[in-house]
C-alpha cells in the first residue's frame, strides 16, 4: 500500500518572534485538529504552560496566543512528506519548510529550539546543516516532548526546555 503525501501546518508566528520552536512533522492527531502538539500525551504544552505561567486549561487558541505574546513561534522542519502513522522514523519523500526564508522574514529570531534529537534535530541538520547564513542564531537541540521519548522524565525535559527562556526575556 502506497502512503500519500501529507502537508503539515502553517507556522504559528506573531510580531517580532525571538524563539522559533521546530518539530519534525505534526502527528496524525495534530494534523486532524490543525493544532501543534495536539496529542494529550505529548508534554509540549505542559512544559510551555509551566515555564511561562500559562493556564493549561485554556483553549488551544489562547495557549498559542500566550506563546506568541512571549515572542515564541512554532513550526516544523518538514513542510510535507509521506508517513505511515505518526512516527518520525516512518517519514519519507520529504519537502522541507523554508527555514532560511523564515529567518530572513523574522530577523528578531535569536534562537531555534529543536524538539528532539532524532526527530526535528536529525531532519534540521540533514536539510539545513549549520545555518552558516545566520551566525547570530543559536540552535538548541532539546529533549523531545513526544510521548515516545520515555527515556527522560518530565523534570529532565522541563529543565532542558527552560534554556529557551533566556531568549524570550531580552
Amino acid at each position: 500500500m502506497k502512503t500519500k503525501k501529507v502537508a503539515g501546518l502553517k507556522p504559528l508566528v506573531g510580531k517580532k518572534p525571538k524563539v522559533l520552536i521546530l518539530g519534525s512533522f505534526p502527528s496524525l492527531i495534530s494534523l486532524e485538529k490543525g493544532e501543534y502538539y495536539a496529542n494529550k500525551r505529548n508534554s509540549f504544552w505542559k512544559i510551555m504552560c509551566s515555564l511561562f505561567g500559562i493556564d493549561p486549561d485554556l483553549s488551544y487558541e489562547k495557549r498559542a496566543d500566550s506563546l506568541l505574546k512571549r515572542r515564541i513561534a512554532l513550526w516544523d522542519v518538514i513542510a510535507d512528506c509521506s508517513r505511515e502513522g505518526s512516527s518520525d522514523s516512518k517519514i519519507k519523500d520529504v519537502v522541507p519548510n523554508d527555514i532560511h526564508g523564515f529567518l530572513r522574514e523574522n530577523p528578531t529570531i535569536k534562537c531555534i529550539a529543536l524538539n528532539g534529537v532524532s526527530g526535528s534535530g536529525k531532519w534540521f541538520k540533514k536539510i539545513h546543516g549549520d545555518l552558516l547564513e545566520f551566525p547570530e542564531v543559536v540552535v538548541l537541540t532539546l529533549k523531545s516532548t513526544s510521548p515516545a521519548n520515555a527515556a527522560f522524565t518530565y523534570d529532565e525535559k522541563i529543565s532542558e526546555w527552560a534554556k529557551i527562556m533566556e531568549y524570550t526575556n531580552n
